[in-house]
């Protein structure tokens, strides 16, 4: 089969379209995919550059956490699946290759309205987003999150599952243009943040002087301080990117007075049991939206995957606004 492959750890000029081993023959609960299309996300450039391996029994050199396709073959204790079904979900690993194998536990139905490609731009999105701000932070009624980078994948994922829940947002971004793009998507307050961050007296200005009740953070150690002066008490702060670095000084005394919750959270070391626990709760609360069109996946750009060097350009170049895609022709 074909796969993406980093043949050295670098940059974009060190991915190769190669031929690979298929995988081996399913057994019991698993099945193989035909992947069609599969995200392209941030962890693959750091697993590209060598930052970010995958845990055992993946492969360093195949990226892909994401992926959309059709069943090719079932293991001998499926049931509720049959081969030519459309499905998509998440992995550790191996997701940009033509077929790969997978717990079904981990897979989901695709929305009869949407394309691979458009399904491709879902899973890990809106699996994280909703996982981290609805199941860990327990956003409620009459709550304000704050959403850094909601230009991004993760972000307008959030973005999207608190518009149709009528939750108020406050988003951040590097550009004006991504917060006005993010409008459409139901942002109700935008801030733009500059190369130093100072956000917290807007965010305190805009919820009159109370701040936010959660905070997803896409972007790391540059955001703690100021994320600690944004929240208001009993607030929760969410570490999902650590685009800006992972090392912070820590107010300990803010914290504490605010009594406020510090949850770090990422999809990619869990076990198949907590995976499967997410996607579960993805199949119930998010599909039913997707299918109805209430919300949509946030696609940005599809490139060939011939054209996999210039998508990692593309990513890495902070253009993007939304998902960048593979497909497998």
């Amino acid at each position: 089969m074909k796969a993406v492959y980093i043949k050295e750890f670098g940059g974009p000029e060190n991915l190769q379209i190669r031929e690979v081993p298929d995988p081996p023959e399913p057994a019991g609960g698993e099945v193989i995919v035909r992947v069609r299309a599969a995200g392209l996300n941030r962890a693959d450039l750091l697993q590209r550059r060598g930052h970010y391996p995958p845990p055992t029994g993946y492969s360093a050199n195949i990226p892909g956490l994401e992926f959309a396709g059709e069943i090719a073959q079932l293991g001998d204790a499926i049931t509720d699946h049959k081969v030519g079904d459309r499905v998509f979900g998440i992995t550790a690993g191996e997701a940009q290759a033509e077929y790969l194998k997978i717990d079904h536990r981990l897979l989901a139905r695709i929305p009869n309205n949407l394309s691979f490609a458009e399904a491709a731009a879902v899973p890990e999105a809106f699996i994280t987003a909703h996982d981290a701000v609805f199941t860990q932070g327990r956003l409620n009624d009459g709550e304000t999150l704050l959403v850094h980078a909601v230009g991004s994948g993760v972000g307008l994922a959030a973005l999207q599952l608190c518009e149709v829940l009528g939750h108020r947002v406050i988003g951040t971004s590097r550009t004006g243009k991504k917060l006005e793009q993010c409008r459409e998507f139901g942002l109700d307050e935008g801030i733009v943040v500059g190369s130093e961050p100072n956000f917290s007296e807007e965010v305190l200005g805009k919820t009159a002087g109370n701040g936010v009740e959660i905070i997803l953070d896409l972007v790391g150690a540059a955001y703690f301080e100021q994320n600690l002066r944004s929240l208001a008490r009993k607030g929760r702060l969410l570490l999902v990117g650590l685009t800006s670095g992972s090392t912070a000084e820590f107010n300990l005394g803010l914290a504490l007075s605010k009594r406020l919750t510090l949850i770090g959270t990422v999809l990619r070391g869990r076990s198949v049991e907590e995976k499967a626990e997410a996607t579960v709760s993805f199949s119930t609360n998010v599909i039913p939206h997707l299918a109805s069109g209430l919300i949509r996946p946030n696609l940005d750009h599809v490139f060939g995957l011939k054209d996999v060097s210039a998508a990692h350009e593309y990513l890495e170049s902070n253009e993007s606004f939304g998902k960048v895609v593979l497909e497998f022709s």
